[in-house]
């Protein structure tokens, strides 16, 4: 909860005015200035490819150059937009690629580099 709605929650009456129509006037006005807050912090909410709408975060993954696989959960994808920009940073090394599955939520991940027999690289990755 933040700072404001932990002000609208600590507003109380008086005890002589805290029954009937005053009551009812104080938790109108709470509802009312919660939907303002939420309507004035919506915008900001959209940078966030987290919590954005599927139509933002389409264009945040193509800003971010990102494009979906077919079949991806959209929370896998939020979290790849998300971190791409640390994600890319991170590309060129081992610890950088168990970084990276560790932020997408994949779990254990083996690198395998330079096996005989396969180019010299290409990387086999054990899930």
């Amino acid at each position: 909860m933040n700072e404001f709605m932990k002000k609208l929650a600590g507003m109380v009456l008086p005890s002589w005015m805290d029954r009937g129509e005053p009551r009812k006037l104080l938790q109108t006005a709470r509802r009312f200035w919660a939907e303002v807050y939420g309507w004035v912090t919506w915008p900001l909410n959209q940078f966030d490819p987290l919590t954005c709408t599927p139509a933002l975060l389409n264009l945040l993954a193509y800003d971010r150059d990102i494009s979906r696989f077919d079949g991806e959960p959209l929370e896998l994808f939020r979290r790849r937009v998300a971190y791409a920009f640390v994600n890319a940073r991170d590309a060129g090394s081992v610890e950088g690629f168990i970084s990276i599955f560790e932020r997408l939520g994949i779990g254990y991940v083996e690198l395998l580099e330079r096996q005989p027999g396969i180019d010299w690289d290409v990387i086999q990755v054990r899930v």
